[in-house]
């Protein structure tokens, strides 16, 4: 993971053969979840600004997840056929290292639930847009390695003074880092959306229980799991 997460970043993969503009009718979810990655309620933040970082901290390593599935015979699709793998989009301004972690875990995950990732790109029927991104939900912990207090008194016998040192050598913690995860699998012949999710989670900055490709994979595990799962309900429809 980038180590400068003050602002958010985002990255886009997109998973198959390339796509000739959709037309109108075909993006976003045609009245689900709103009109494409920057629209709807997954514009907004991953995690309530105004939520204490105790919060955040007791999330750690939790992982929500939130889907939406096509209706109608259009979902058949879904879990067989073939995909490919297309090439990150160039100036997404994250390492080709976590494009290519992210890539991985969601390809692994693909296969097993039936699709072919094997393929000739001629022959990708079914197209996957993956979005990744990070937000900070709490900075760095701040100590002060050395602190103490004073103390001084007078009386008829004479003066006191008493000081005490506290020396705390312990590494602070890392940010709390939430990180998403989110995919769309759309038909490749009429761009129409078969299936979304999104899988959450929030980790500690420099803990090496959370690398990149642990991260990658835990969510990539979560949001494919029971594929292709039941609809979530969708905010502000009944």
């Amino acid at each position: 993971m980038a180590k400068s997460l003050a602002s958010r970043t985002v990255l886009a993969l997109a998973l198959g053969a390339a796509l000739a503009p959709l037309p109108a009718a075909a993006r976003g979810w045609g009245g689900g979840w709103g009109g494409g990655w920057g629209g709807g309620p997954w514009d907004g933040p991953m995690y309530p600004a105004s939520s204490p970082s105790r919060s955040a901290e007791a999330a750690e390593g939790r992982v929500t997840v939130s889907r939406f599935v096509s209706e109608g015979t259009a979902a058949d699709a879904l879990g067989h056929g073939k995909v490919m793998v297309s090439g990150a989009p160039t100036g997404s301004g994250v390492e080709s290292r976590e494009l290519a972690t992210y890539e991985a875990a969601v390809l692994d995950q693909l296969a097993q639930v039936g699709y072919r990732t094997d393929a000739p790109e001629s022959e990708a029927a079914t197209v996957v847009e993956l979005h990744v991104s990070h937000d900070e939900v709490a900075p760095q912990e701040v100590k002060k390695p050395v602190s103490g207090e004073a103390t001084v008194g007078v009386s008829n016998r004479g003066s006191m003074f008493g000081l005490a040192v506290a020396v705390d050598l312990s590494k602070p913690k890392g940010a709390l880092i939430a990180s998403r995860l989110e995919a769309r699998i759309r038909d490749k012949a009429t761009g129409a959306v078969l299936w979304e999710g999104r899988a959450d989670t929030i980790t500690r900055e420099g803990n090496d229980k959370w690398t990149e490709g642990a991260i990658a994979n835990r969510l990539a595990a979560a949001l494919f799991d029971g594929f292709p799962g039941k609809a979530d309900p969708v905010p502000g429809r009944p």
